[in-house]
């Protein structure tokens, strides 16, 4: 059906004057909120009135058209209701319609624009202001108003402003980098592990949050915080667990705590040592007295209350030292690696008390026990539980000690019963060494790969 316009007296037809638009009874907005429902109400009881055609019923509002001809331009928006294109109001068919009269709406518009350009304006000069004083160029703003149109034309900023705003967007895209570490660090700050245990777990080994918090409050003291430092006290602990729980590379660590490799690996070394001095000590050789009071009753049935301690060598996988030397030093026939190698000591309760300073891979475990002191803790009487490899029986006897070993099969075809019965029951006793090394590399997986040389403690 061709559309014409419902303006009282206007006989365009879309299919005849058709370098004209012909625009809809605008719809009641029902959808977004009560304010717009009002306002498009309005807008629409605005155009029936100013149609003024007293014949046109509801049911035919869908098909009413206004045409071009009675807007100054075109309708305007729906919140812009100082537009004189608000509804239409040119050439409404009426007697009282003079152009005198039709452009009173049109300069009441007029003016609203002036007041409002000279409000931009007065914004834009004290935003100018600011700049100025905070050591940016002032630069002026030209605005032109095109009052024929009733509406306002572009902005146009000279190149000092636009100099001084593309300085401002850098400076204020760098400080939200910033901002963006600083919250990306805070994720692993001492909120994000309160009262969850399993997070505690999974990054630190430790077996739950008071143990980290108590484990925090020992050593906090004696961390030296950098006073550019992006991250507090806690978060360079939590740092150091989770490199060692984990084994993260350096770069891992730094995107996670928005820092530099370099800072990750400072921060590694300097806290790595502030645990190795407060927390050494914790590692004690017991009291004759409380092993015998606290003796499992396995140890007691085979060898009764004498057992001190258990001991074995582990080996910790190591990069490749520049210096021959050192290399040839740390070579394991054993690993077919280079390796440090440490001599551990456990109590029969299953309680490690003794950690010997590191070796090359290279010495054999009879050197490392006759040089790291352990045999100096040994009192008249105690018995050492180990493996053939400890060919210390001399060494311990000197200390009124004996040693316990799986016997040998030296010119024997076979072992004999006692033999094989002594040899069971050392191997379920040194098992418990056994576990606590699996245990340990287990939960810190930086024990399972290769260590940098600057890590090792000699």
């Amino acid at each position: 059906m061709p559309s014409f316009c419902a303006v009282f007296g206007c006989s365009n037809r879309r299919n005849r004057e058709n370098d004209r638009s012909y625009y809809r009874l605008p719809k009641v907005i029902t959808h977004q909120g009560d304010q717009t429902k009002e306002l498009s109400q309005a807008r629409r009881d605005k155009w029936l009135s100013n149609i003024g055609r007293s014949d046109i019923k509801e049911s035919s509002y869908e098909h009413i058209r206004v045409c071009s001809d009675h807007f100054v331009g075109k309708p305007a928006a729906l919140y812009d209701k100082l537009n004189p294109d608000w509804a239409p109001t040119v050439k409404m068919g009426r007697p009282s319609d003079t152009e005198n009269q039709q452009a009173t709406p049109h300069s009441r518009y007029s003016r609203s624009v002036q007041r409002s350009t000279k409000m931009k304006q007065h914004e834009a000069a004290t935003a100018l202001l600011d700049l100025q004083k905070s050591g940016e160029v002032a630069a002026t703003f030209e605005m032109t108003t095109n009052v024929e149109t009733g509406t306002a034309s572009q902005t146009t900023v000279d190149m000092k402003l636009y100099t001084a705003m593309e300085e401002e967007i850098m400076r204020l895209q760098s400080e939200n980098a910033e901002l963006k570490k600083a919250c990306k660090a805070k994720q692993f700050d001492i909120d994000f592990f309160e009262n969850d245990d399993e997070k505690v777990r999974y990054y630190t080994g430790l077996p739950n949050y008071p143990v980290l918090k108590s484990l925090y409050d020992y050593i906090e003291t004696d961390i030296i915080l950098h006073h550019k430092s992006v991250l507090d006290k806690f978060q360079q602990l939590i740092l150091v667990l989770m490199k060692l729980r984990l084994n993260l590379a350096n770069q891992d660590l730094a995107v996670r705590f928005g820092v530099s490799d370099s800072t990750v690996s400072r921060i590694f070394r300097n806290i790595l040592g502030v645990l190795f001095v407060l927390l050494s000590p914790l590692i004690h050789w017991p009291e004759r007295e409380q092993l015998k009071k606290t003796m499992p009753m396995s140890f007691r049935e085979h060898f009764g209350t004498k057992v001190a301690v258990i001991i074995d060598c582990f080996e910790i996988p190591m990069e490749c030292p520049s210096n021959l030397k050192a290399r040839n030093e740390t070579w394991s026939s054993y690993k077919h690696n280079n390796t440090a190698k440490y001599l551990i000591g456990i109590t029969p309760q299953g309680v490690i008390c003794f950690i010997s300073d590191g070796h090359g891979g290279r010495a054999s475990d009879k050197i490392i026990t006759e040089t790291c002191g352990l045999l100096n803790k040994l009192l008249p009487g105690d018995v050492i539980l180990a493996d053939r490899g400890f060919d210390i029986q001399d060494s311990v006897g000197s200390m009124c000690a004996r040693l316990y070993i799986p016997a040998f099969t030296r010119g024997k075809s076979q072992l004999g019963a006692l033999d094989v019965e002594q040899t069971r029951r050392i191997a379920n006793s040194r098992i418990h060494v056994e576990r606590v090394i699996g245990v340990v590399r287990q939960k810190y997986s930086i024990l399972s790969a290769n260590c940098l040389t600057i890590f090792l403690h000699q």
